[in-house]
């Protein structure tokens, strides 16, 4: 995966764990893969991933099951829906809307 430098490596790698989810790669009620299998899989520090993985059990993707580890929740998709869309909006729709006046 590469990384681009206008956004932390933290909310790319949520979109990229999102695109899988959208893609149907990983289903609902899925265990996803652990903190230290992500960090190994895609070269960074492990407390990176955590953060990742702490942003999206905010927005109700992922759940904590203690002592076995992450998975989706039931409406996973939905909510991954739902947290584009709120990104789309807030970030990328302002931006194409000034490069629409500019031009």
């Amino acid at each position: 995966m590469d990384f681009s430098a206008n956004k932390a490596i933290y909310v790319q790698i949520a979109e990229h764990v999102c695109e899988h989810i959208m893609l149907g790669t990983w289903k609902n009620e899925e265990k996803v893969p652990s903190v230290r299998d992500l960090a190994v899989q895609l070269e960074v520090n492990p407390n990176t991933v955590m953060r990742t993985y702490d942003l999206l059990q905010q927005k109700a993707i992922i759940a904590n099951k203690r002592g076995i580890g992450f998975f989706l929740t039931t409406d996973a998709v939905a909510q991954v829906k739902a947290y584009r869309k709120a990104m789309f909006l807030e970030e990328e729709l302002p931006q194409l809307f000034r490069n629409i006046y500019l031009l």
